[in-house]
């Protein structure tokens, strides 16, 4: 999910009235809601599918990761919080132990329940895992957060942040029931293929869908009570041509090899070489544009 999503549920967290609990609580829950994202820094070396949503958002991550930013937290506090305010009172250790666990653990289950993906297992196994159950940015949780942290901040009162972390919660498991139905509607027409079936922005309970049947993908929709709209859109995949084989191979896109779901190819030769263009189809569409797409250049 985006970062202002995974803010305001620390922020929700905070209000519903763990922020009681000791000093500096409401700062540990946002930051923790948003700490797997350190792996961030891949961003600049060009290894962003490599790193990114793996070691800091797996199962190993969630046992360490709180230890290292409760440490933060207690260093913050007694190097420059309590230098300002002598007579505050300490933060906590355990406390803002317990809050850190809370927090971080909020973040990958939120991104796992996207169609990026999440590998939960990594260090140790590079998989991804998908729930396909919400949009990447979510108007209506925005909402919902934003409501419910503002009233219960205003009214100092914290059964709006409560309710509105209840509404999170019961949202994800509609959605999820909603994206099992419509694989269950779309694999009784197209028995035997593979699907994805990832939510659409804005019309939540609404699902986009992608039917792979060997050579192609297909384009369509589907949402409960109106059923499945095939628009009549493919994609050749176009990984028949031995070139493919070897681009798959360049270090430079193995991050992007793992990561793809729906992956596609387009391949052109001229008089400098053979230029290998990939794209992943759930982000791309029948275009084949999109930022979901790398390219590698063979001799």
């Amino acid at each position: 999910m985006d970062n202002l999503t995974h803010t305001l549920v620390g922020a929700a967290l905070s209000e519903a009235g763990l922020k009681r609990r000791t000093a500096l609580a409401s700062a540990t829950l946002m930051i923790g809601a948003n700490f797997p994202d350190i792996d961030v820094i891949a961003v600049p070396f060009g290894e962003s599918l490599t790193w990114r949503r793996g070691a800091t958002h797996g199962f190993l991550a969630l046992a360490i990761l709180p230890f290292v930013l409760a440490w933060l937290m207690q260093l913050y506090d007694r190097r420059v919080r309590l230098r300002r305010t002598p007579d505050a009172q300490p933060a906590d250790f355990r406390q803002l132990l317990i809050l850190s666990a809370i927090a971080i653990s909020t973040h990958p289950t939120l991104d796992f329940m996207n169609t990026y993906g999440v590998r939960w297992l990594m260090p140790f196994v590079d998989k991804w895992f998908y729930a396909d159950g919400l949009f990447i940015i979510d108007l209506w949780l925005w909402i919902v957060l934003i409501g419910g942290v503002v009233w219960a901040r205003r009214a100092r009162w914290p059964r709006p942040a409560r309710a509105a972390l209840t509404v999170l919660v019961a949202y994800m498991v509609l959605n999820l029931g909603i994206t099992e139905w419509g694989r269950r509607e779309v694999g009784r027409q197209y028995p035997g293929t593979r699907l994805v079936i990832g939510p659409q922005p804005i019309r939540s309970w609404a699902r986009d869908v992608v039917v792979d049947d060997g050579t192609t993908y297909r384009f369509g929709s589907w949402a409960p009570g109106r059923g499945l709209d095939m628009r009549g859109i493919t994609l050749q995949k176009g990984d028949n041509d031995p070139a493919v084989a070897a681009a798959r191979q360049d270090p430079a896109v193995r991050g992007f090899v793992r990561w793809t779901r729906l992956p596609f190819y387009r391949v052109d030769r001229d008089s400098s070489g053979t230029l290998v263009q990939m794209g992943d189809a759930r982000y791309t569409g029948a275009a084949g544009l999109g930022w979901a797409s790398a390219r590698v250049r063979l001799p």
